[in-house]
């Protein structure tokens, strides 16, 4: 793919670099624009590719970018892309698409009014094992759905054990931290997976010894508008990683499991079988077929599969997931 138009990158953290360098693999003729706070500046930038580093908006926007890249903290994700969608910045904005409802409207409507290609980063859409599992949903391999379940689970202190996950995004609450949010990617599966959420019942809560400000402990219990039931369990705890998704079909069953890359299917109570599918030789080649496939998008003036719309879906369900967890529950009486 030819494309050499100016590139912004609004981020220096460990997404915001990774999508730097697949930019600069994808796009060798573009000219690359970082815009960081001035201490996450470094030599690195200009060797992953950067040409230039900006250390305010302002001069972001005087760079008059055809698309860009919004890999800051959550809360400033939707603030930041109005700003580019105001001067015909096609956007690419990092999972969450925020931490709050307010302004994503608008932000839609500005892009589809503008003609804009709006696509949030959801990469596990671009996993191949995960996209089988749904196309075989799709083609009804296991029938009507009954059932989506979900986990994801790590140990925060081993996601970039190089660095002091104090500090880090997840576990600030005023940067869009917590498993909720920073492991909505699993929301994102189950809509794929059964489709439409009407109704959420949901636990968030602290209880680990992280020295964290915000839930590292979430479940979640959905109904969905076909009728079917789901849960997902979310944590930042679990010493042994964890990312799984099992669909269960009137005539069958599907089983994913993201950190083996190995999907099966039972048909029958002889149990189950592998499904062959193309495995991931590198775990980078999701990020270079989920920016790959926005920039066919822009070209081709098409709708990316992980749209507007579509974060909007899982953000709501993360605003009532946690609406249900402030209102509480009933305690159990004692029998």
């Amino acid at each position: 793919m030819s494309f050499d138009q100016t590139v912004l990158v609004v981020g220096a953290g460990s997404i915001g670099r990774r999508h730097l360098a697949n930019l600069r693999k994808l796009c060798p003729a573009s000219r690359i624009v970082v815009l960081c706070r001035p201490e996450s500046a470094d030599d690195t930038l200009l060797t992953l590719g950067a040409d230039h580093v900006v250390a305010s908006l302002a001069a972001a926007l005087d760079e008059r970018p055809h698309i860009a890249v919004i890999a800051n903290p959550a809360p400033l994700h939707v603030s930041v892309a109005q700003q580019m969608a105001d001067i015909g910045c096609h956007l690419l904005v990092e999972k969450p698409f925020s931490d709050r409802i307010d302004g994503v409207d608008r932000l839609i409507d500005t892009c589809d009014a503008k003609g804009l290609v709006l696509m949030v980063g959801y990469n596990l859409r671009f996993f191949p094992s995960l996209q089988e599992m749904a196309s075989l949903i799709a083609n009804d391999a296991v029938g009507r759905v009954l059932h989506v379940s979900a986990e994801v689970a790590q140990y925060l202190p081993d996601w970039r054990p190089n660095s002091d996950y104090r500090q880090g995004v997840t576990a600030q609450s005023k940067l869009g931290g917590g498993a909720l949010l920073e492991l909505s990617h699993e929301i994102d599966i189950a809509l794929w997976m059964g489709g439409a959420i009407v109704e959420v019942a949901a636990s968030l809560d602290r209880v680990g010894d992280l020295e964290i400000d915000t839930d590292d402990c979430v479940d979640l219990l959905l109904k969905f508008e076909s009728g079917a039931r789901g849960s997902i369990h979310m944590d930042l705890l679990q010493r042994v990683p964890v990312r799984r998704c099992r669909v269960v079909g009137t005539t069958g069953t599907l089983e994913w499991d993201g950190i083996a890359d190995r999907l099966r299917c039972g048909l029958s109570s002889e149990g189950f079988v592998d499904v062959a599918t193309r495995r991931l030789a590198d775990r980078n080649d999701m990020y270079i077929n989920e920016v790959a496939h926005f920039l066919f998008c822009v070209a081709n003036g098409l709708k990316p599969v992980t749209d507007g719309q579509a974060a909007k879906r899982v953000l709501m369900t993360i605003v009532a997931a946690r609406a249900s967890a402030a209102s509480g529950c009933m305690p159990m009486r004692n029998q």
